[in-house]
């Protein structure tokens, strides 16, 4: 069984994943980090250079491969589940688990960053939350959903670990 986490940026899926991957022993993706790797380009470079269009290629390629392994955790980019092909490749071995945070504490935890290409515009917060309500039915298509607004890593992978549906679900 597979852990996936979804959600939008800076919600704490990398973080989390990672903490839970070790806790439980397991092997830990980050998609982002996977398609930087396999590209030789960061992620703002790939939209520059090559567009957003590209880049969701490049992922939908690596979640195929990644979802394709077993007991691992994955962390997916924030828009991996714009396509319904990523969601049924990482459904076919996982149970999404989906990360969010208000707007307002997702820019507070994102302004001083200057990697996140969508979010490279005059109003960022406005552009923050105009990409969750575009994403909301996307991110609501999950088995478990968990707020990490004033929660740190450790605390949102602790709140995961104790759900005993996952925890069932993990024996």
């Amino acid at each position: 069984m597979n852990l996936v986490f979804t959600g939008f940026m800076g919600t704490g899926k990398s973080n989390t994943g990672k903490i839970i991957s070790e806790k439980l022993k397991m092997s830990f993706f980050d998609t982002d980090d996977l398609v930087e790797k396999k590209s030789g380009f960061s992620i703002s470079d790939i939209f520059k250079k090559f567009g957003e269009a590209n880049f969701r290629k490049m992922e939908a390629e690596t979640i195929k491969e990644v979802s394709e392994k077993d007991s691992v955790v994955i962390s997916c980019g924030g828009g991996a589940v714009l396509n319904p092909a990523n969601i049924a490749n990482l459904r076919k071995k996982g149970i999404i688990i989906n990360l969010y945070a208000l707007a307002e504490v997702i820019y507070d935890r994102l302004k001083d960053e200057n990697n996140r290409p969508l979010l490279r515009c005059e109003k960022p917060l406005v552009e923050i939350k105009k990409l969750l309500d575009f994403r909301k039915s996307v991110y609501a298509d999950c088995d478990f959903s968990f707020d990490t607004d004033g929660l740190t890593a450790v605390e949102v992978a602790d709140k995961v670990l104790n759900n005993d549906v996952i925890k069932r679900l993990l024996l």
